[in-house]
């Protein structure tokens, strides 16, 4: 059985092909890369698949709520997801280009502990962008 089932089984999503389709681009995805419902939807119409953008939403939203993928707002209103997974990591978002990177400093995580410790909290979750403009959009 194809890896993509099983995770759709064990998130308690029945396993059919636009879930299939859209958990296997997802886990194609390189690292650090994220994808807007639309850039799905383009390369599901690309590969000649017959899934309508409002069927990609759907099963966004099924996945996010089942815990497989994580959507994140960027700044322009813009959602784009990624599959979950156990690592955490942080963004930094080009306001000029869109280019989201990845980043994750032990640093910075030992210092907002010993912050949330300050003020009596112990941090269970969190979500951090930062926004500015990469060398390659100042280059342009």
């Amino acid at each position: 059985m194809a890896i993509e089932n099983q995770e759709l089984r064990k998130a308690g999503l029945k396993v059919t092909l636009p879930r299939v389709k859209i958990y296997q681009i997802l886990e194609k995805a390189e690292a650090g890369e994220h994808f807007s419902a639309e850039d799905i939807y383009k390369l599901l119409m690309s590969a000649g698949e017959d899934v309508g953008l409002a069927t990609v939403y759907r099963v966004l939203t099924q996945f996010e709520a089942a815990g497989l993928v994580s959507r994140h707002h960027f700044e322009g209103g813009h959602s784009v997801f990624e599959l979950a997974r156990d690592d955490h990591h942080d963004h930094m978002v080009c306001v000029k280009s869109g280019v989201v990177r990845e980043f994750n400093d032990p640093r910075l995580d030992a210092l907002l502990d010993e912050i949330a410790e300050k003020n009596g909290f112990t941090i269970t979750d969190r979500t951090l962008y930062l926004y500015g403009v990469s060398k390659d959009a100042e280059e342009k």
